[in-house]
């Protein structure tokens, strides 16, 4: 089986699909690694780095066309679809919600397409779960991005000439990237209150040192580990109970996402006009449509009473280093999984529960159930 590994060409992209460490894993197990010239530039590896782990580093037409299972970062621009191999299969952070025509696409020229966004949220899929992998680091760089931009340092500090009180961090939003935002904030020193509306993450939130805020706004979580959607009246609850709270804070990062629907607005207008000049807001969910009123992708924008609202996108992008090893990390993981010793290739078992959690297209037709109706 040739595995090809196109370089990424979406504009801001920094992301590798495949570091040589994953290449040397897929060429022992009996694999033909084929990546375009120039794919580890972004992350400071040479084509050398690639030969010497086992593969073949060729231009760009040749990997598309010669691949029978193709990894990539980002979703694959429609213009090279037809230059797939028909039957192959396709791997990539594919958003087939949104991204309904590359889909329809997909399903026309015969690609059988793997979505890293749709893998099930289980035991055995961890070590596969992109979106953890990636939202893991947003929310580390989501710290960074509000301790660069604050006028203040994170934490207390008893000087000669008066002691410094600790920035006021809020975190909305306890899942892996609230978490780890929690606990990259508490590392340097800043004072961490945080808020999710699954009371089940209390105790996470309170093992890593922050104080969780209590609403009295819950709602549940699905199979997948997603909190479910909040009714208005929940919402308007919800921002009563935060702005108080916001008002407070120095800064306040919002990482609220729901599985296959736009970011829900929790920080509004109201709520930013309350808060002191000066103060900073980083919106992690902006690429999904964006949790705070007024926030603008890869911009960020001051508000009249001086509030600093950063809607960045792409952070994991910012460390790719890291960010490209765990991601094809996650994809290796996969690959060994379903990889079939005797014929050395990628076992597309359909009745296997992750694959049909995270399978789009298949022999021409739309397969996955939550997306046949919207295509």
């Amino acid at each position: 089986m040739i595995i090809g590994v196109p370089k990424e060409i979406f504009p801001g992209e920094k992301r590798a699909a495949l570091t040589p460490q994953s290449v040397e894993r897929l060429v022992k197990k009996g694999a033909d690694v084929v990546v375009e010239s120039g794919i580890g530039s972004t992350i400071h590896l040479s084509d050398d780095d690639y030969k010497k782990a086992g593969a073949t580093v060729t231009d760009r037409l040749s990997v598309l066309t010669s691949a029978d299972l193709t990894l990539r970062v980002r979703k694959p621009p429609i213009e090279e679809l037809s230059q797939l191999k028909k039957g192959s299969i396709h791997i990539s952070l594919l958003d087939p919600f949104t991204e309904t025509q590359i889909v329809r696409e997909l399903a026309q020229n015969q690609i059988s397409a793997i979505s890293m966004g749709m893998i099930p949220r289980t035991t055995i899929a961890q070590k596969m779960d992109a979106l953890s992998s990636q939202a893991n680091l947003a929310g580390y760089v989501s710290v960074l991005l509000a301790a660069e931009k604050i006028d203040k340092i994170f934490p207390m500090m008893i000087t000669p000439a008066g002691t410094l009180v600790p920035t006021r961090v809020f975190i909305v939003g306890a899942g892996v990237a609230g978490l780890q935002a929690i606990a990259t904030a508490k590392r340097l020193g800043a004072r961490v209150e945080a808020f999710d509306t699954r009371p089940v993450v209390k105790q996470e939130v309170e093992s890593l040192g922050a104080k969780f805020v209590k609403l009295d706004v819950e709602s549940s979580q699905n199979k997948d580990g997603y909190a479910t959607a909040l009714t208005p009246e929940q919402m308007e609850a919800q921002r009563r109970g935060m702005q108080k709270v916001c008002a407070a804070s120095d800064i306040v990062i919002t990482t609220a996402q729901l599985f296959g629907r736009k970011a829900p607005v929790i920080i509004t207008k109201d709520m930013i006009d309350h808060m002191k000049p000066g103060s900073v807001i980083v919106d992690i969910a902006v690429e999904s449509g964006g949790n705070v009123e007024g926030s603008k992708l890869d911009e960020t924008v001051k508000t009249e009473n001086g509030v600093f609202i950063i809607g960045l996108g792409n952070l994991p992008s910012r460390v790719c280093v890291d960010a490209s090893q765990m991601y094809s990390s996650n994809l290796t993981n996969m690959i060994e999984t379903f990889w079939n010793k005797e014929k050395k290739s990628f076992n597309l078992d359909l009745n296997h529960e992750i694959i049909k959690g995270c399978l789009i297209t298949h022999q021409g037709a739309v397969v996955h159930e939550l997306i046949k109706a919207k295509v």
